[in-house]
């Protein structure tokens, strides 16, 4: 692959955007490869030169490269064939520390391939990012702000969107959240949308610390975006506030509407969401915890390991089942499901932890062992606290568009 068709990955908030980046890069260096473009003599003497080390003469090639790309009639051959100048003359100068000239590159680059919205939202967001790196702020927003607002249905501008976010919430985080608010009347129904609520609802939680709020935000993204990538991101963290709200029925509303995605994706032949064993045991708890519902919760982890039988949950499922058991006075099932434990599970955190005092609190038979070891380290995931370090935070604010 050519330079051209490279990025530098951007740290993300989310599985989701960073999904999005690679996705939207790969379909994006697709499409101009089927173009069936011949490679531009000096392209190909571009990439010779730097493979070998002669850095000038691969920068002075990329230059001429720019210049007789444009003399190819076919549309898309151009287009390719110029983006790969542009974008491989520009990645070089990163490499070589050239972090300035680098972004006179990039942001010649977005002008020059103005006409092709993936290449344009590519170069502004490099451009911004590496402003940004130089300290020059103004102008880094100045340019993130255009990949938003001027390219919403590219991932790029999500990406763009995510290193404003990182970046503006540790400056002021309340004046972003506005601009925000502002930038969703104008973009609610581009692909930017459900990345611009997700963004609200992270400030709303955090920053402003007005759970209601936020539920709201992931609530509307997961109606209004329901082939978003990131709703069952946004059922889950709804699920999770929920219950910090003592709103056990409203959590599991969205857990059961984030578990119905399962049966959809069978169905279509389409993914699974990472969240869904970790909503069938949450959806457990809440049950049990929240709506006093012992005999539903039991079905609800006994429904795990039978509907994800590869899930590192699977124990956690059979302690629950064992809490459960207990709370609802069926020692012997208990001690049978502890048991159970045992021996599946030798190796479970909750058998090297609170398995063996409640066994013996029940008086519960000694249990036989498997030695088998089927170690798991403890729960896989959770949520990034997203805490706002005050004391770091700058105390200046933000260019917004």
């Amino acid at each position: 692959m050519s330079r051209g068709a490279r990025i530098a990955a951007l740290p993300l908030p989310g599985r989701a955007l960073a999904s999005l980046a690679l996705t939207s890069l790969a379909l994006t260096s697709l499409a101009l490869a089927c173009s069936g473009a011949p490679t531009l003599t000096e392209l190909e003497r571009a990439e010779t030169s730097e493979r070998a080390g002669d850095d000038r003469a691969a920068l002075a090639a990329y230059r001429e490269a720019q210049v007789t790309c444009q003399r190819i009639d076919d549309r898309p051959r151009r287009r390719a064939a110029c983006a790969d100048a542009h974008f491989g003359r520009a990645e070089l100068l990163v490499d070589l520390g050239r972090t300035g000239d680098a972004a006179d590159a990039f942001e010649r680059a977005a002008a020059a391939l103005a006409d092709h919205a993936p290449s344009r939202a590519r170069g502004l967001l490099r451009a911004g990012q590496l402003r940004l790196d130089l300290g020059e702020d103004r102008r880094a927003y100045q340019l993130l702000w255009r990949a938003v607002t001027e390219t919403p249905d590219e991932a790029f501008a999500a990406d763009a969107l995510s290193l404003v976010l990182r970046d503006g919430r540790r400056r002021d985080p309340l004046q972003l959240y506005g601009v925000l608010v502002q930038l969703y009347e104008r973009l609610a129904a581009t692909d930017l949308g459900d990345n611009l609520l997700l963004a609200m609802a992270e400030l709303a939680e955090k920053e402003r610390a007005d759970l209601r709020l936020a539920r709201s935000f992931y609530d509307t993204l997961a109606a209004r975006h329901r082939k978003s990538g990131l709703r069952d991101d946004a059922l889950w963290r709804g699920a999770g506030l929920s219950r910090r709200l003592g709103d056990g029925a409203g959590a599991a509303r969205r857990l059961r509407a984030l578990l119905a995605t399962r049966e959809v994706a069978w169905g279509a032949g389409s993914y699974f969401s990472v969240w869904l064993d970790d909503a069938q045991l949450e959806l457990g708890r809440v049950l049990r915890d929240d709506l006093g519902r012992g005999a539903d919760a039991l079905d609800a982890f006994a429904r795990l390991p039978r509907d994800y039988p590869a899930s590192v949950l699977r124990d956690d499922a059979l302690w629950e089942r064992a809490v459960t058991l207990d709370r609802i006075g069926d020692a012997a099932r208990a001690c049978a499901t502890l048991a159970e434990l045992a021996r599946r599970y030798p190796d479970s955190r909750w058998q090297l932890g609170d398995a063996p005092a409640l066994a013996r609190r029940l008086g519960c038979p000694p249990a036989r062992s498997s030695t088998s070891s089927t170690f798991r380290a403890g729960s896989r995931r959770s949520l990034p606290s997203g805490r706002l370090d005050r004391e770091n935070r700058s105390t200046c604010s933000f260019p917004v568009p």
